[in-house]
């Protein structure tokens, strides 16, 4: 059994000590610091993954404008004040077998008692889009 965090653990964490860093600045110089490490992190990804954030990043920009890009634990993710509602957990930071697209409860998608944060994406397709167009209209 393995103790203490995984190596995939401790690099989120210092991510997550950068991002902290950053978090310091105000303004525009923050914004443009924060969406510049969103696209690094998306410009070392495999190529399945980078059309997947990519069209994420598209289509959040696109629906919903004010939720802004920066990462979170290293990774891709879009936050209003300060706040993630999505964020992209992608297979190959973390070793797992497809890249995963979530939504925090910040995002409000609520659907009567219960309903899926968290969707697993394979590749970026017609239905895939369709979908995440649709969740991603819904934040509210």
């Amino acid at each position: 059994m393995e103790k203490g965090f995984s190596k995939e653990e401790r690099e989120a964490m210092k991510a997550r000590a950068a991002e902290l860093r950053t978090a310091g600045k105000s303004g525009t110089k923050k914004a443009q610091a924060e969406r510049q490490a969103l696209l690094d992190v998306i410009d070392g990804m495999p190529d399945d993954e980078k059309a997947i954030v990519t069209r994420v990043h598209e289509i959040v920009g696109e629906l919903a404008p004010d939720l802004l890009p920066k990462t979170w634990y290293g990774m891709p993710a879009w936050a209003r004040d300060g706040k993630v509602d999505v964020f992209v957990k992608h297979a190959s930071k973390f070793t797992m077998r497809c890249t995963e697209v979530g939504f925090t409860e910040d995002a409000h998608l609520d659907d009567g008692a219960m309903w899926p944060t968290v969707f697993a994406v394979t590749e970026m397709n017609p239905t895939v889009e369709k979908q995440l167009v649709d969740l991603v209209g819904r934040i509210s």
